[in-house]
């Protein structure tokens, strides 16, 4: 008789991934991952004392991936491959976008990429150099929301089938757009000495 297969807690949270990513992360249960990885609930009870426990983990990776993605240079402007992230996240793993983004799922709040680390990556985009970190957190906060409803739209299908290309140039053109109205803002403002 063979020797039964040994499931190692990366094995384990990558089925729980695959369920959430495809379910939600609502649909993790022990039974559900012991089918997705052929075996007993055993060896999950072995690696974690509980699914909360093992969510826990999944919430983990998710950050990894979605951090991963936001610091992946898909363009060379880095304001832009921010945009790209968040674009390809919400295609490639479009359940987990909408718990995040759009059902706004309790357990998923800390998994969002820390905003200070957003704004390094802009920071390395000479077009942004003009601008304080305030003034930086204002074109994020934008543009955020107009990816978020690219996005959404995307993957609802409320747009006809478009290209990941022809989304990238929308996100493009929108923030050099916005980038281009805050400067011009911030140009007809007169410094304020008292500030």
């Amino acid at each position: 008789m063979p020797p039964k297969a040994k499931f190692t807690k990366e094995a384990i949270v990558d089925a729980a991934l695959a369920i959430a990513d495809r379910e939600g992360l609502d649909a993790i249960t022990i039974r559900k991952i012991a089918d997705e990885l052929g075996s007993s609930i055993a060896p999950i009870y072995v690696n974690f004392k509980d699914v909360e426990e093992l969510k826990d983990a999944v919430l983990v990776r998710i950050f990894d991936l979605s951090a991963e993605m936001a610091r992946t240079p898909y363009s060379p402007d880095p304001f832009l491959s921010i945009g790209i992230a968040s674009l390809k996240f919400a295609r490639e793993h479009p359940a987990l976008f909408r718990e995040l983004a759009v059902n706004n799922h309790p357990r998923l709040k800390d998994v969002q990429m820390p905003v200070a680390d957003l704004l390094s990556q802009m920071k390395g985009a000479p077009k942004l150099a003009p601008f304080s970190e305030e003034e930086l957190m204002g074109i994020l906060f934008k543009m955020r929301i107009f990816q978020l409803g690219l996005s959404v739209m995307d993957i609802n299908g409320s747009l006809p089938r478009v290209s990941e290309e022809t989304l990238v140039e929308l996100l493009q053109q929108t923030g050099e757009d916005l980038i281009a109205a805050e400067l011009a803002r911030k140009q007809a403002v007169p410094n304020d000495p008292q500030k």
